[in-house]
C-alpha cells in the first residue's frame, strides 16, 4: 500500500468532506481515505497496482472540487 496527500479545493462544510470521503472510498484500490476541511486535503492509502494518484484526483475533480497537482 502506499500513501499520498492530495490537496483539495472547494470543500466548505462536513457534506463536502463526506462527499470526497466517499467517493474516494468507492475507488477499487483505494483502502482508506482521511479528508480533512481544516486542511484542505485527503489522505489517501490505496494499491498503486491498481489505481493511480492521477485517477485519485480525476475522481475528486468528477465530485466536483479541484484537486490541484
Amino acid at each position: 500500500m502506499s500513501e499520498v496527500t492530495i490537496k483539495v479545493e472547494g470543500m466548505s462544510c462536513g457534506g463536502c468532506v463526506r462527499n470526497v470521503t466517499g467517493v474516494l472510498k468507492a475507488l477499487p484500490g483505494v483502502e482508506d481515505a482521511q479528508v480533512s476541511l481544516e486542511q484542505g486535503s485527503a489522505t489517501v492509502r490505496f494499491d498503486p497496482a491498481r489505481i493511480s494518484v492521477e485517477a485519485l484526483r480525476a475522481a475528486v475533480e468528477d465530485a466536483g472540487f479541484d484537486a490541484p497537482a
